[in-house]
């Protein structure tokens, strides 16, 4: 029986860390993702989304776990289940972040629910991410995390099936994931866990079809779509992780303005269905 009794009183747990918005990993980011997004001069905007190049988990070798993920995740206390993926974000841009800021974060485990799913039980835990720069606070960052059963080894992953996205969507892109750039993606956000780059791990050990491309990642493709697509500032975007994707065929993300402020996104799974579906509001 499973059981969250034992994590529950560790909610409210903080941590704080500081960073400086360099250079380097904007252009590591606009190469990864095939952008012209400027010199990244000093005091140019950060993109929306490229924040993740910043504040590295600096966990030794020693304090990873088989799956590659550190063994103490910062407030996450240890949870009764081992599989961690990523389960959304909900992001809202308060000022923008520069290059040359000096930044400071803030992280609190601000909730945790044990639910039931598709695939078995699942364990959602919420952490709170607050940037400030030396002009107040830039970004609030909400980042589910959701906990899954372990896999037996050469059994297959449950891979949950969803419907497709609604008609009528007015813009679009293909994105056709390969091992180089969701290891430069690892790299750029130093995310340690192989199943974005051990090809054996992830389909022998966790039993998925491929690599597994990272919900960040995608969050990526679909904040750059909107950029492409709005000249206007983007306040906030939230998005929920329904399937997960892969390095063996291409995805689509897809939009559409669907209030005067609001537009609702898409990732399509190669098979039609929905992968994550994101909101965003628009100033």
């Amino acid at each position: 029986m499973i059981s969250i009794d034992s994590v529950r009183p560790q909610l409210g747990a903080m941590a704080e860390d500081s960073d400086i918005a360099t250079a380097a990993p904007l252009r590591g980011m606009a190469a990864t993702f095939g952008r012209r997004d400027g010199s990244f001069a000093a005091g140019q905007e950060v993109p929306p989304g490229w924040h993740l190049a910043y504040f590295p988990d600096a966990t030794p070798l020693s304090g990873l776990g088989e799956d590659g993920l550190p063994l103490e995740r910062g407030v996450l206390p240890r949870m009764p289940l081992p599989r961690r993926m990523y389960a959304g974000v909900a992001l809202t841009f308060h000022a923008p972040i520069l290059v040359g800021d000096t930044l400071r974060r803030e992280t609190e485990f601000t909730d945790v629910q044990l639910r039931k799913g598709s695939t078995g039980t699942l364990i959602l835990a919420t952490t709170t991410r607050r940037i400030y720069t030396p002009r107040g606070l830039a970004l609030t960052e909400d980042t589910h995390s959701v906990f899954r059963e372990a896999v037996p080894a050469g059994t297959k992953s449950g891979i949950p099936e969803t419907e497709p996205p609604p008609a009528g969507m007015q813009f679009s892109r293909t994105i056709t994931p390969d091992p180089v750039t969701l290891f430069r993606y690892s790299a750029l956000t130093f995310n340690p866990h192989r199943i974005h780059y051990d090809r054996p791990y992830a389909m022998e050990q966790e039993g998925y079809p491929g690599l597994v491309v990272h919900g960040p990642f995608t969050q990526q493709c679909l904040l750059d779509l909107l950029r492409d697509n709005t000249s206007r500032r983007i306040a906030a975007f939230s998005l929920r992780a329904r399937a997960p994707l892969f390095d063996i065929a291409p995805f689509t993300v897809v939009g559409r303005t669907i209030e005067a402020d609001q537009v609702e996104l898409f990732a399509v799974t190669p098979t039609g269905g929905i992968a994550i579906q994101a909101r965003a509001r628009l100033e």
